[in-house]
């Protein structure tokens, strides 16, 4: 199997795509969570390893930029009844603390539906770009990660986020069409970079929905390390039925089935972005 996407390795050309360790000198980490394309498990990563982080008595904030608010409705939160969003917090500059919910796996800044109308909302305002890293700017000081589940797309809502963040999480389906997209992103997160946030960077691309049995999947995860190296996690989150079954009571695996392989993978992720900031 052979590929035609390249992207600089970490360590090369400074002016090019970047992946690099996701290490502050101190505080608050910001990170996004963010593909493109749907379907690549990028909600049930924001909330498991937000529990797999919490277990490790950090502070955690979640924040929840998809209009579809699954995340929202993952932590238990019923968003029929929410008064105020995240809609609120970028279009109408509400407080950000006016929409967390404590819940008990990590605090929530909850999205509904009405999300849905933001990025037309905010096309006309001045500094659009930047409402949520303005949000943000009060409330970091209290977290020690702050995690954005952003929708499949790369509009304002997204853009949004990568202004906010320091790092971005990428979750690949372990398919081979799903690979190409990552082309996109980062000429994305460039343009990020040079107009709006320099520090931006990938800190991981992580491999969901693997299957270790599958020829292709093996494939795929091969293609993976050959164009982006060590950028690519050392976790790969496999495919079970407990990820679709955790939302259901309102949580995350790691409550569901503490012990179970699914919660383990997520803390295996934990601990890698752990280490990230560790080592680098």
């Amino acid at each position: 199997m052979t590929s035609t996407i390249r992207l600089i390795p970490q360590g090369q050309d400074p002016d090019g795509p970047h992946f690099v360790s996701g290490r502050r000198e101190s505080g608050c980490r910001v990170i996004s969570l963010a593909n493109q394309k749907g379907g690549v498990a990028k909600t049930t990563s924001v909330v498991n390893l937000a529990a797999a982080l919490r277990e490790r008595g950090k502070r955690v904030l979640c924040i929840d930029l998809d209009p579809q608010s699954n995340m929202s409705m993952s932590f238990g939160i019923d968003i029929e009844q929410l008064p105020r969003s995240m809609y609120d917090v970028l279009v109408n500059r509400l407080p950000i603390e006016e929409v967390i919910h404590e819940t008990a796996e990590a605090d929530v800044a909850a999205s509904s539906i009405d999300l849905a109308g933001a990025e037309l909302a905010l096309s006309s305002q001045i500094g659009r770009e930047r409402a949520l890293d303005k949000a943000l700017a009060l409330v970091k000081g209290r977290y020690d990660f702050v995690l954005i589940d952003t929708p499949p797309s790369l509009g304002l809502l997204t853009i949004n986020a990568f202004t906010a963040s320091d790092e971005v999480i990428v979750p690949v389906q372990a398919e081979y069409l799903s690979l190409r997209g990552l082309v996109q992103l980062d000429e994305t997160l460039a343009m990020i970079r040079e107009h709006l946030n320099p520090k931006v960077r990938i800190s991981g691309i992580l491999l969901t929905m693997y299957d270790p049995r599958s020829n292709h999947s093996r494939q795929a995860a091969e293609v993976l390390i050959q164009n982006f190296g060590d950028a690519v996690m050392k976790t790969r989150i496999k495919r079970t039925i407990r990820f679709a079954e955790a939302p259901v009571q309102g949580g995350s695996v790691l409550s569901l089935e503490p012990n179970g392989r699914a919660a383990h993978m997520y803390r295996d992720l934990a601990e890698e972005v752990l280490a990230q900031h560790v080592t680098a």
